[in-house]
């Protein structure tokens, strides 16, 4: 064995970056609600014909039943409560302007960085893996790799809501096979434009979040919170029930780019009925391979779409119901942040674990794909 697959690879610094601005249900539901109304009067005619359905209300306690989420962050509220528009308004940047999507990326790296006692110069690699990529190219991860000054490489990665999983899985690998000496994977999930806010099934899960960590051999780490990899799992399998058809094609099918289908949609009851048991084995069996039941697991930070899932998925594992100090949850703030949930949840609660204890991080999400690793904290 080679002296870089046998040295352990470690997650020394975790970055979290929070937009300024946030939405309430309650404000969310307001203007929800008088689009409704206002949809409603305006097709009134059709909508007594039988040939349109009324839009129906919402209510916060409908959401926080639903979902457990009662607020969430969002990188530009201007338009999203204007029932003439109900999407964000973001300004056009020029191409010589720094991005919206590296922009959150290149905060979140920055606290990365510092968690892990890094500089530039000692990080070969950036990975960009979320959701949504603002454009097909030149890649986010480029761009950030330049405003940051790090020679080297980067790339983007889409894997729906277990990008940010899978980007550590790719990490990993190349720490352990010595092709980088230490890796950044950033998850700026810039999602609030894919979100249909005229769907009251669908218009309060997401939120917007940058998160970001380091990866690097043990044997370079010298930060306060280290934890060692000892190793990843990932699935997937087709499935339709999680789907966004926008893209570069609807140009040449003449379709409308912006059209409901082309947005983030789902078959909420589906989801959660096929991926809760799908997850639960998953997790059962990667825990397995070190010897380890679920009770053994210190902390769980699990992907955070929805807060009856993680419960129920949590009580699969354990037999019993989860304390919020095994597996917390951080959806009620932040709503379903895509990709970079599992890694706000980590962030914001993995300094106080003791060397030795050993932790899980995991997400699921549309494909379906479940990404996870074992770690131990040094």
């Amino acid at each position: 064995m080679s002296q870089a697959a046998s040295q352990a690879v470690v997650i020394s610094g975790s970055g979290l970056w929070t937009p300024s601005h946030s939405i309430s249900n309650e404000e969310l539901v307001s203007a929800y609600n008088a689009w409704a109304d206002k949809y409603n009067q305006t097709n009134q005619a059709a909508i007594e014909a039988g040939t349109l359905e009324a839009k129906p209300h919402s209510s916060a306690e409908f959401i926080e039943k639903a979902s457990g989420i009662k607020s969430r962050f969002i990188y530009c509220k201007d338009g999203v409560l204007d029932i003439d528009r109900m999407y964000p308004h973001f300004a056009e940047r020029s191409d010589e302007q720094v991005s919206q999507q590296a922009e959150i990326a290149i905060e979140a790296a920055k606290a990365a960085l510092k968690a892990a006692n890094k500089q530039p110069q000692d990080i070969d690699a950036v990975i960009v893996s979320c959701a949504y990529t603002q454009r097909a190219y030149p890649a986010i991860a480029i761009e950030v790799q330049e405003a940051l000054g790090i020679e080297g490489f980067g790339f983007d990665m889409l894997v729906a809501c277990s990008a940010a999983t899978f980007g550590l899985h790719r990490a990993y690998e190349m720490v352990k096979a010595g092709t980088a000496r230490a890796v950044l994977v950033i998850n700026p999930e810039l999602v609030s434009p894919q979100i249909n806010y005229t769907d009251r099934d669908s218009h309060f899960i997401f939120g917007d979040v940058a998160t970001a960590k380091v990866v690097e051999s043990a044997a370079t780490a010298s930060s306060d919170h280290q934890f060692e990899i000892l190793s990843t799992k990932a699935v997937t399998k087709f499935s339709n029930n999680i789907r966004s058809n926008f893209g570069f094609m609807s140009r040449a099918q003449d379709t409308d780019p912006f059209a409901v289908d082309k947005l983030f949609h789902q078959n909420g009851r589906s989801v959660f009925k096929e991926v809760c048991p799908m997850a639960a084995a998953h997790l059962e069996s990667h825990v397995a391979q070190h010897g380890l039941g679920a009770t053994d697991v210190r902390r769980w930070w699990l992907h955070q779409a929805n807060i009856n899932m993680n419960l129920l998925i949590a009580k699969k594992l354990l037999g019993r119901d989860a304390s919020a100090d095994e597996a917390p949850i951080v959806l009620d703030r932040y709503a379903n942040t895509a990709s970079a949930g599992s890694m706000i949840a980590f962030n914001l609660h993995h300094q106080d674990m003791q060397s030795g204890d050993v932790g899980v991080l995991c997400s699921f999400g549309a494909g379906y794909s479940i990404g996870s690793l074992v770690v131990r904290k040094r």
